[in-house]
């Protein structure tokens, strides 16, 4: 580099180094031959070098976040096939994808029937807030409760609802498709009862808030539940056809074809009204 003195580049070498900024250091000669040819500014040359030492930490940081909220499976907005769920608003998700949601500690409830993207518009959500910095964690209902009832019997379960709880943003996904029986809802609702207006959540769920007894096995648990989960709640209600079958419709009965979604919201004046802690299960 004639442009540069030796003892003056290897210093910038060394402080590169030093620094930890490989990509930077990488980057460096190509850069300065840019600058000597008069392509570029040493403004821009400043600019870039950090730049490119920037994008290669935020790609790792994503990364390694991503893995520590689950989110092994990567779903974006820009995936999701808006064209073939015409009920689902798309102003409205684009709006959560500002993630003001997550600020105002709300519940995000996604509800429909199986295929219609509850859990790409979960997952995606959770994507974009990794992106921008938030503490994130992924797991389906049966999953959450599994690894707290692990932790109850091994007398860890408060540490566990405090790790669970201590995210800027907790997804739980596929309520209503397995049974957890009513120890499970117990247990469901101490971790909801830590995030009440501490974090945000985003539920995805096939069944709607009427079933929830059934699905929790205990109609004062769902009571519980939906009065915490219903406050501060944005209910966006999918209705339509899975798309995972849409190149196989034919093969599917009459009756479940083009079927509309039973799922509704409770209205206004059944929502439940804190009727209190759950009691929990005798043994």
């Amino acid at each position: 580099m004639s442009g540069v003195p030796g003892s003056t580049l290897e210093r910038i070498r060394r402080y590169l180094v030093g620094l930890r900024m490989p990509r930077a250091l990488e980057a460096l000669d190509m850069t300065l031959k840019r600058f000597e040819q008069g392509d570029t500014s040493m403004l821009e040359v400043l600019e870039t070098l950090l730049g490119e030492e920037f994008t290669t930490r935020e790609t790792r940081r994503i990364k390694m976040a991503l893995q520590t909220a689950r989110l092994s499976t990567i779903k974006t907005l820009s995936g999701y096939d808006f064209s073939f769920q015409p009920s689902l608003d798309r102003d409205r998700v684009m709006t959560l994808a500002q993630l003001n949601f997550i600020e105002r500690r709300q519940t995000v409830h996604f509800l429909g029937p199986p295929g219609t993207g509850k859990s790409h518009l979960g997952i995606a959500l959770g994507v974009e807030a990794v992106r921008a910095g938030k503490s994130v964690y992924f797991g389906t209902l049966a999953e959450i409760v599994a690894s707290m009832a692990k932790a109850e019997r091994e007398g860890n379960l408060v540490q566990r609802v405090r790790f669970l709880a201590r995210n800027s943003l907790l997804i739980v996904d596929e309520i209503g498709y397995l049974p957890i029986g009513s120890n499970g809802g117990n247990l469901f609702f101490q971790l909801v009862n830590a995030c009440y207006e501490r974090c945000a959540i985003i539920l995805t769920s096939n069944r709607s808030f009427a079933e929830w007894g059934e699905v929790f096995g205990d109609p004062v648990v769902a009571a519980a539940l939906l009065d915490r989960l219903l406050h501060h709640a944005i209910v966006v209600q999918i209705e339509g056809s899975s798309y995972r079958l849409r190149e196989h419709a034919d093969l599917l009965p009459e009756s479940l074809r083009n079927r509309p979604s039973t799922i509704n919201p409770l209205p206004s004046d059944t929502v439940p009204r804190r009727p209190g802690r759950p009691r929990k299960e005798t043994r």
